[in-house]
């Protein structure tokens, strides 16, 4: 619901909020450039009677003499029969130059309050200026939900350009924008009589004046009791009548002054609810804290970022969706679906049951298990189809199942069947789908059908599956389930360093660069850099599919798009389909691969040490990390092998190579070393993790590793997690 909140509005006012927030950072400019042209006296150094007297020796048709909120004082005057208007220094009563407002200001001003509109416009601002209050408290709480609660919200993000460029500007400007939006907003409501603006002063009329000459403005006393930093205008009586008076309105109030005697005939305070008034539009404009306005401005200059970088960060989420039929609500549904998938593989089994149910006349609700409901009302059945990440770990649309369930305080009468998805060469094969089953039983909840598994998303065994669920519901199902072939590009095998062949665990490092076209790369293509090959970063996935296998193999990582090679680090499994495909490749030999965005195993911005820790081919994206570290931020691998005379990955390049110069690579013998609070660790290959002090903890929640380890939606995983040893701070080598 909260992200609705967030996403709806940001969508329909994109472009409206862009008018407004980049004509906001306009104004914004007003207030901070005229007081860069203004002196401005401090504080109690001058009178307004003062002022006024040395204005009279050079003004001496003065009509009216005003100040502007941030300092500029300007005269009106009738010289020759001619009207004009000058700016004037208070010290002197000396014109600096004729004012003359700006028409682009104006025209900006007007583009600002009403669209150009007038009153329709003015509506539409206001509610775009409340769209804006909506949009920075749901991203505000969206953020601290991101990243574990508002105490950590100064913690580094990571994910895409998009997520990232609209995390850090959003956090940066939250304040500012909320200050604009909330002004904006009551602003917006007094214009329409829906908020009070209170009453400036109207002193009463005098219907008595002394009628004496005139004083010189110098001497009169209510104009010396009051500081210039406090007139906001002074209206001058008609010459050669004694009958009229001066009219002067400050920031407390207004009344009418005596042109011989000097004293207030008559005054009025401005009332609170107009001083809040004026605060707050001093508070929206800047005019009077031109540095306010200046941050103001500044932070409205990060919304049109936000407003496309917003829309794209939407429109990847609804493309990632899975496209279901009538999916219906959680209480009218017979049948609930609830889907654990780390990259949408496993959404669409679910999608094929979805429908098959669908057509024979059952009502079905498909979500993700996160959205796990405390009860169905009308459910008879319930659905788990899950993946594992990493090492048993849960996957993302599951992450809080568990959490959930073990808040239940009471269990529905709901029949559950789960069937998991993973590989059968690694160890915790279906881990997370057992772990969901048990935990399911613990709870007492009846089962439509024991515990099933997937390997390798094979089709026919999610189709006898289908036909368990068939006899179970009494029901005819036929689920026939093709998964996608992804879009691939096509590489070439153009260098390869073999280790391992001395302690039976053949490993490569494998390169791959796009084949040659037969001819030399434009002029254009190599001032670019371009490389042919898909854009990618060191830590994210590469999907190869193995000839005769629509199920691909991921592997971390060890090198950037813009390297011009795609670098991976392989064991050969025995039996491995993949694993046994890449090491048989002959230099030259063409694999079909994919890029799969990995954004959250990075190294965060920031200047906290990075610690990374590896074990075998886990080393790869670690790698990757050193070698892009060019600003030489301080960071420390931990790696661990079996031989190292035989697999001592990247040897050269961590002994004395370029990577000793942007981290610490130290071969140490076996230890535990504290590791610090503060720093940004990193594991890929670890199977345990660890406590601050290096010793392994199963009760530690376990990090977001570089590559998966047997899991996310049922494929097998090259990189991490294939040596079976523990991240247990430095390990020896031997």
């Amino acid at each position: 619901m909260l992200r609705q909140l967030h996403s709806l509005p940001g969508l329909i006012a994109a472009l409206f909020v862009i008018v407004l927030s980049i004509t906001g950072a306009i104004l914004s400019l007003n207030p901070a450039l005229e007081r860069a042209g203004t002196m401005v006296p401090a504080t109690g150094q001058i009178s307004v009677a003062e002022v006024a007297g040395k204005v009279a020796e050079h003004y001496p048709g003065a009509d009216q003499m005003e100040r502007t909120p941030s300092g500029t004082l300007i005269v009106y005057y009738t010289r020759d029969g001619q009207m004009g208007a000058d700016r004037v220094d208070p010290h002197t009563g000396r014109a600096i130059a004729a004012y003359q407002p700006s028409s682009f200001s104006r025209w900006v001003k007007n583009l600002h309050r009403s669209m150009l509109l007038d009153m329709p416009g003015r509506a539409v601002a206001g509610v775009m200026a409340l769209a804006m209050v909506v949009l920075a408290i749901s991203g505000g709480l969206l953020l601290a939900a991101r990243l574990g609660g508002w105490r950590q919200l100064l913690r580094p993000v990571r994910g895409t350009l998009s997520q990232r460029l609209h995390i850090e500007l959003g956090r940066a400007a939250i304040l500012g924008l909320l200050v604009s939006g909330l002004t904006a907003s009551y602003l917006s409501a007094t214009t329409f009589g829906l908020a009070p603006e209170g009453v400036a002063a109207e002193p009463e009329f005098p219907m008595e004046v002394s009628a004496a000459s005139p004083a010189p403005v110098d001497t009169l006393s209510a104009l010396k009791a009051t500081d210039l930093n406090e007139l906001r205008e002074l209206v001058y009586p008609y010459p050669n009548d004694p009958t009229d008076m001066y009219s002067m309105s400050t920031n407390q109030g207004a009344g009418y002054i005596d042109q011989a005697s000097g004293e207030w005939l008559s005054y009025q305070p401005h009332d609170a609810t107009h001083r809040l008034y004026e605060f707050i539009y001093m508070l929206h404009t800047g005019e009077g804290l031109w540095w306010l306005g200046v941050i103001l401005g500044l932070a409205s200059l990060t919304v049109p970022v936000m407003a496309v970088t917003g829309p794209i960060i939407w429109w990847k989420r609804q493309q990632s969706k899975p496209k279901l039929t009538a999916n219906s609500g959680p209480n009218a549904a017979d049948s609930i679906i609830l889907v654990g998938s780390e990259s949408n593989t496993t959404w669409g089994f679910a999608r094929t049951l979805h429908d098959s149910l669908v057509q024979k006349g059952h009502r079905v609700h498909s979500a993700p298990m996160n959205q796990l409901a405390s009860g169905y009302r009308g459910a008879k059945r319930l659905f788990i189809l899950t993946a594992t990440y990493g090492d048993g770990d849960a996957p993302a649309s599951a992450s809080r199942f568990l959490a959930r369930l073990e808040k239940m305080s009471s269990t529905p009468d709901l029949p559950v069947a789960v069937l998991g998805f993973g590989d059968r060469q690694f160890p915790r094969f279906c881990g997370f789908a057992k772990e969901v089953e048990a935990a399911l039983a613990a709870k007492g909840w009846p089962q439509l059908l024991p515990l099933d598994t997937i390997d390798r998303q094979s089709s026919q065994a999610f189709t006898r599956w289908g036909d368990a669920v068939s006899k179970a519901i009494g029901t005819e199902l036929t689920l026939v389930h093709t998964p996608t072939r992804p879009r691939t590009t096509t590489l070439a095998l153009a260098e390869r360093v073999d280790y391992g062949a001395e302690v039976q665990a053949p490993t490569a490092v494998l390169r791959f660069r796009a084949p040659e076209s037969g001819s030399q790369p434009s002029l254009l293509n190599r001032w670019l850099g371009r490389t042919g090959l898909p854009p990618f970063e060191a830590g994210d996935l590469v999907g190869i599919l193995p000839p005769d296998s629509h199920v691909p193999r991921f592997y971390s990582l060890a090198s950037a798009s813009k390297d011009g090679t795609l670098e991976i680090c392989v064991r050969q499994h025995p039996g491995g389909l993949c694993s046994g495909f890449l090491h048989a490749l002959p230099i030259g030999g063409t694999i079909e691969a994919f890029i799969q965005p990995n954004p959250n195993f990075r190294p965060a911005d920031g200047k906290a040490p990075v610690v990374l820790i590896g074990a075998g081919t886990g080393i790869g994206p670690l790698v990757g990390f050193i070698r892009h570290n060019k600003a030489h931020h301080s960071m420390h691998l931990y790696w661990g092998g079996r031989s190292p005379q035989s697999d001592f990955l990247y040897e050269p390049e961590l002994n004395g190579g370029q990577a000793t110069d942007r981290a610490e690579c130290r071969l140490l013998p076996r230890q535990r070393k504290r590791l610090c609070s503060g720093q940004d660790l990193h594991g890929c290959g670890a199977t345990t993790p660890i406590d601050r002090e290096g010793r392994p903890d199963p009760g530690l929640r376990r990090p977001r590793y570089g590559s998966k380890r047997h899991g996310g939606d049922g494929r097998g995983h090259g990189t991490a997690g294939h040596g079976r040893r523990h991240a247990q701070g430095p390990r020896a080598l031997s």
